[in-house]
């Protein structure tokens, strides 16, 4: 029995499009002065990453906004990066200058999922803010107030961990065999397995990742049998 599903963002609930795009082009826009305007804030702590993982221990701002530039050009998945691009982009969402975007099957089937008594969970690696943020101010109304808990690159770990799985199934407190991830992505969808989940791979029109066996794929939440996948 599926007791909990855990959601992926780009190619699973919004197009890959709307998040780099939007989310990617404002953060890249706003990044340099938001290093210099938090010196002495929360920028300090991505400064200090940025550093230490780029090896450049003496790189001064322009040179952290630069390498910062670079791994957003390249969507590198770094915890400094998705922390500062989760912090300057809720000021985009608060302003009304960034709104997320869902498929359309999206919205109904989580209020489904939700009625019927399954948590749901989002798993990204973009920052919990981030994710709170693109559930909260859509067009159509928030839909974060349907999701149970979130999970990025600092309180789970990296997508394509095995541990990262454990440690959400930990936190969620059901055994693996209870919780379903739908993701986009065959290597997130073959690491989940290889920690005891169910999965199931979901492609849409127009995204990036192509279906890979073994998995089960579909084309819209609607498709999703929750009862038929944990047989």
């Amino acid at each position: 029995m599926i007791a909990a599903i855990v959601l992926d963002i780009e190619g699973t609930t919004s197009p890959t499009r709307s998040v780099r795009e939007n989310l990617y082009r404002y953060t890249k826009a706003h990044l340099a002065q938001w290093l210099a305007d938090n010196g002495d804030g929360p920028a300090d702590p991505v400064i200090a990453a940025t550093r230490e993982l780029s090896g450049r221990p003496d790189a001064d701002l322009g040179e952290v906004a630069e390498i910062l530039c670079r791994w957003l050009d390249s969507d590198t998945k770094v915890e400094p990066l998705k922390t500062a691009q989760g912090l300057i982009c809720a000021a985009g969402f608060r302003s009304g200058a960034l709104h997320a975007e869902f498929f359309d099957d999206v919205a109904p089937a989580l209020k489904s999922w939700h009625d019927a008594g399954i948590a749901l969970y989002v798993y990204s690696s973009g920052s919990t803010r981030n994710q709170q943020d693109w559930f909260t101010y859509t067009r159509d109304g928030t839909l974060a107030s349907l999701i149970a808990g979130w999970f990025d690159l600092a309180n789970a770990g990296s997508k394509r961990d095995v541990a990262s799985y454990h440690t959400i199934a930990d936190a969620i407190g059901l055994p693996a065999e209870q919780i379903l991830l739908l993701s986009d992505h065959p290597d997130e969808l073959d690491t989940a397995v290889a920690a005891g989940w169910n999965v199931l791979g979901v492609t849409r029109p127009g995204e990036p990742n192509a279906p890979r066996p073994p998995h089960r794929w579909v084309s819209s939440f609607a498709e999703v049998d929750v009862v038929a996948v944990a047989d």
